[in-house]
């Protein structure tokens, strides 16, 4: 096996360990940026109901609607 062949087995295993790296990262932390969007509201949350009319919608939808955002 020649210096170049070596090299690349080198980098090839680096980028491989750095990804498993980032991956288990992200699973093992949970960072908090991945939680919620912008506006604070989580991910998976449930539909909520409207005040006005009683119907189930999204919470981005009421926190918009709220905000003064146009939905």
């Amino acid at each position: 096996m020649g210096t170049g062949h070596l090299q690349m087995w080198i980098f090839s295993a680096l980028v491989t360990l750095l990804t498993i790296g980032g991956i288990a990262y992200i699973f093992i932390a949970q960072p908090e940026y991945l939680r919620a969007d912008r506006d604070g509201v989580p991910y998976f949350s449930p539909k909520v109901e409207n005040p006005i009319t009683g119907e189930a919608i999204d919470m981005g939808t009421l926190v918009r609607h709220y905000r003064g955002e146009t939905p």
